[in-house]
C-alpha cells in the first residue's frame, strides 16, 4: 500500500477525505497505526479556520493512539500499544536548555505543525512514544493526552488533601481535572456547566454540579461558611467565567487557568491582591505528566469507563467534528480507521 484515506483540512469548515500517499518514515522513527484519535478544541479552532499555525492540507490531531508497525529507534515490539506526546520542542530555547520543553518559545505540535493521526498511518520519532501497560484498550488509552493536561494542572495548582475545588467547565478537560482532584484527595469537587447534558455527566461521576440559575459564588459560599473555593480550575476560558474567578475563590486560594483564552480578558487583579491570591497558567503537560496519565489508565483509578465517548470513521469525519462542536451526547469524540470499531 503506498496511499492510505486521510481526514484532510482544505478550508474554513471543511474536511476533505482522501487518499494521501502512506508515510515516509525517517531513519531511526517509527511508523504507528493509529487506533483512535481525538478531536479536542485546537482541532476546532484549525477546523473554523482560528488556528493561526494550521496550513490548508493538514491531517489533524494529536490526541493518539495507536500500534507499533515499524519500531524504528524505540526499542519496542511490532503490535505494542502506545500514545504520543505530541510535543515539537526545538531544544535550544531558554525552556528546552532548563527542562522546560512543554513551555518551549517555538513549540509545535503533531497535528497542527506536522501530520496527525487522523489517518491510518503516522511517522513519529521515538521520543514523542509511551508504551501502555498490557491489559488497557486502545480506545481508552486515546484519552492519554488531555489526561496529561488535566495532570499538569492539578500538579500546578498546589491543591492540597481535604481542598473544596472549584471546576468552571465540564467539558473533556473540565472533567478529567475533577476526576484527577478527586483522586489526589480534594474534599469536594464543585462543577459549573450551562450545558444540561454535561452537568448531567457530572453529576452522574458524582461531583456537586452548580444548579442552574445559581452561580459557582453562590454555591460555594453555602459550602464553606463565605469562604470560597481552596483551588479554582478554568476549564472553560469564558470571560463570564474570568470575571467570576476571584469571588469564587477564598483568601490566600489559588486560581488555575486551564482553558486557552482567545484574547486578552478582564480579571479582577484588586481581589488578587487584596485576598492574596496565586494565580499559575497552565500549558499542555510534562512528559512525567503523560506518564502519570498512563498509569492513572492503566490502574483504573479514575474510572473512565464511565467517561462518554463516541468513536466515528475516518469518513465519517465531517460528522464527527459536528458532534465535537455541538457536544451534547459525549465528552470526547474519537475518529478511528479500524474496521468495525466506530459507534457512528
Amino acid at each position: 500500500m503506498t496511499t492510505m484515506t486521510a481526514a484532510v483540512w482544505t478550508g474554513t469548515d471543511t474536511l476533505s477525505i482522501e487518499e494521501v500517499p502512506r508515510p515516509e518514515v525517517p531513519e531511526g522513527w517509527a511508523l504507528v497505526k493509529i487506533a483512535y484519535n481525538g478531536i479536542c478544541g485546537t482541532d476546532l479552532s484549525i477546523y473554523h479556520g482560528k488556528h493561526p499555525r494550521a496550513a490548508h492540507g493538514l491531517v489533524p490531531g494529536h490526541e493518539m493512539s495507536g500500534w507499533i508497525e515499524t519500531p524504528g529507534a524505540t526499542g519496542l515490539d511490532v503490535g505494542t500499544l502506545v500514545v504520543v506526546e505530541p510535543l515539537i520542542s526545538c531544544g535550544t530555547c531558554l525552556s528546552c536548555t532548563h527542562g522546560n520543553a512543554h513551555v518551549c518559545s517555538r513549540l509545535g505540535l503533531y497535528g497542527i505543525d506536522a501530520p496527525g493521526g487522523m489517518a491510518p498511518f503516522v511517522a513519529l520519532p521515538p521520543e514523542v512514544l509511551h508504551a501502555v501497560p498490557a491489559g488497557v484498550d486502545a480506545r481508552t488509552a486515546a484519552l492519554a493526552e488531555p489526561l496529561a493536561v488535566a495532570v499538569h494542572a492539578v500538579a500546578r495548582s498546589g491543591m492540597q488533601p481535604g481542598d473544596t475545588v472549584a471546576v468552571f467547565g465540564a467539558g473533556p478537560i473540565g472533567v478529567l481535572v475533577a476526576l484527577v482532584a478527586r483522586h489526589e484527595g480534594a474534599g469536594t469537587v464543585v462543577i459549573t456547566e450551562p450545558s444540561p447534558w454535561r452537568r448531567s455527566v457530572a453529576e452522574g461521576l458524582g461531583f456537586t454540579v452548580v444548579p442552574d440559575g445559581s452561580t459557582m459564588t453562590s454555591v460555594l459560599a453555602d459550602l464553606t461558611g463565605g469562604e470560597g473555593a481552596d483551588t479554582t480550575f478554568d476549564s472553560a476560558a469564558h470571560p463570564s467565567v474570568a470575571s467570576e474567578l476571584t469571588a469564587a475563590t477564598r483568601v490566600l486560594g489559588r486560581i488555575v487557568i486551564v482553558g486557552v483564552y482567545k484574547q486578552p480578558t478582564p480579571v479582577d487583579l484588586q481581589a488578587v491582591c487584596f485576598k492574596e491570591q496565586s494565580m499559575v497558567g497552565v500549558r499542555v503537560y510534562t512528559t512525567q505528566d503523560v506518564t502519570r496519565a498512563i498509569e492513572l489508565i492503566a490502574s483504573g483509578a479514575l474510572g473512565l469507563e464511565r467517561f462518554p465517548t463516541k468513536a466515528f470513521t475516518i469518513t465519517g469525519a465531517v460528522a464527527a467534528f459536528e458532534a465535537a462542536t455541538t457536544g451534547q451526547d459525549c465528552l470526547k469524540v474519537l475518529l478511528t480507521p479500524l474496521d468495525g470499531q466506530a459507534d457512528a
